[in-house]
């Protein structure tokens, strides 16, 4: 089947096609970047799942052509905002401005009224404007004087950050990290794969122009939409739910833990199997699903214990640890 261009109707009401307009977009999206296929997995299961999604790795592996790349091959409105030290609140969510004409106070939307909103280095501004996203991503609505402003739908939030040890960053606070449904780390690429990149650059490839490497719009809200009903009956057994929570209440008991996956987090790794499998053309969840996903679902959502930081431990290991040690049900 051929994706849809911007002229075609989009595919509402039927599975099937929206799972090949998505698979559509991971194509298109491949156009731009090279070898950063779980991360661009990682972004559709956050579009089945109405969740939000934080990119992070060192300065040039892709992570903002990643959110671009995906925001022209979706039929989205898409705005971009840059976070900076001196960015207010306000430069987000939008402000009420006085008219001089009609002698009233009228609300300014923000960037933050739209589809999909790329905040660029979100950890380059202060607690208090990252705070700002707080509302808009939990509840999809901002409140200005009182007064709540829903926003569009689809509405998600692509963030992309350097590492917190990097200078001129602000670690963002838990409260922040666990309204992001999934954490993708964007890892140096493969040899290979830096020589495709520069092999793309050297036959003219330009990372400012997607029009001109040929990505264009194959998925709709439609298509979403026809997908998101498809993965709200795709079957989870009793014995998925159970391991699920085992493996999030294994977290907190962890010795090297000292904060470990809260029910939300249950609620979020049970939401990304369920969508992985989907994608991948079954509608039943296996622990496989969910062991595919557990880390960048619950890699945010823990706080290791400062010792076992200074001994190497990183969040990634004790998950891998849980994973390894939970028994699978069969």
């Amino acid at each position: 089947m051929m994706a849809p261009t911007t002229d075609t109707a989009w595919s509402a009401g039927n599975p099937g096609d929206a799972r090949a307009s998505l698979e559509a977009l991971r194509a298109e999206i491949a156009k731009a970047v090279v070898g950063q296929d779980p991360a661009v997995t990682g972004l559709v299961v956050a579009l089945l799942c109405r969740g939000h999604v934080l990119l992070e790795g060192v300065p040039g592996v892709a992570k903002t052509l990643l959110v671009r790349a995906l925001a022209s091959a979706l039929d989205v409105e898409t705005k971009r905002v840059q976070f900076t030290p001196d960015l207010m609140p306000s430069d987000v969510t939008g402000s009420l401005v006085y008219d001089t004409r009609t002698a009233e106070f009228s609300f300014q939307p923000g960037p933050v009224f739209t589809n999909l909103l790329l905040a660029d280095e979100i950890n380059r501004t202060p607690p208090k404007t990252q705070s700002s996203l707080l509302e808009a991503m939990e509840e999809r609505q901002v409140t200005v004087d009182g007064t709540p402003r829903p926003l569009p739908e689809p509405f998600l939030v692509a963030a992309t950050q350097n590492p917190v040890e990097y200078e001129g960053t602000y670690p963002l606070p838990e409260a922040q990290l666990d309204r992001f449904l999934l954490k993708l780390t964007i890892p140096l690429p493969s040899r290979q794969d830096e020589i495709d990149v520069l092999t793309r650059h050297a036959d003219g490839f330009n990372p400012r122009d997607l029009r001109a490497a040929g990505i264009r719009p194959v998925a709709g809200p439609a298509d979403l939409e026809a997908a998101r009903v498809a993965v709200a009956k795709t079957h989870v057994s009793p014995e998925i739910t159970a391991y699920v929570v085992d493996l999030c209440r294994a977290t907190r008991e962890s010795p090297s833990l000292t904060l470990g996956v809260s029910p939300r987090g249950a609620t979020a790794l049970l939401a990304t199997a369920r969508a992985w499998a989907w994608l991948t053309g079954r509608d039943y969840v296996t622990p496989d699903d969910v062991k595919a996903l557990a880390l960048p679902t619950l890699r945010h959502r823990v706080q290791l214990r400062p010792e076992a930081e200074m001994e190497g431990v990183t969040a990634d290991s004790v998950i891998s640890a849980i994973l390894a040690h939970v028994p699978v049900p069969r």
